[in-house]
C-alpha cells in the first residue's frame, strides 16, 4: 500500500451496519509512500495509522479526475 499526503485512507467496516471510516492523509512517515501514516479524521482529531488488509487508499489524484 502506498498513499501520497491528500490521499484518502477508507477502513472498510468489518462488521454488518458498521459504517465505513474516512481519513485524509496529512503524513507519510514510511519511505516510498509506505506506512505508517498520519492521518485527520472528519471530527479534526489526527492519529498515526498503518492500515491492515481492510483498507483502501483513494489517491488525491483519482478524486480530481472524478470531478
Amino acid at each position: 500500500m502506498r498513499a501520497t499526503v491528500g490521499d484518502k485512507l477508507v477502513q472498510h467496516g468489518r462488521v454488518v451496519g458498521q459504517h465505513d471510516q474516512i481519513t485524509e492523509v496529512v503524513e507519510v512517515m514510511g519511505a516510498e509512500g509506505n506506512p505508517p501514516y498520519r492521518v485527520r479524521f472528519p471530527d479534526g482529531h489526527e492519529a498515526v495509522m498503518s492500515p491492515g488488509p481492510d483498507c483502501q487508499v483513494r489517491h488525491h489524484k483519482e478524486q480530481q479526475q472524478q470531478h
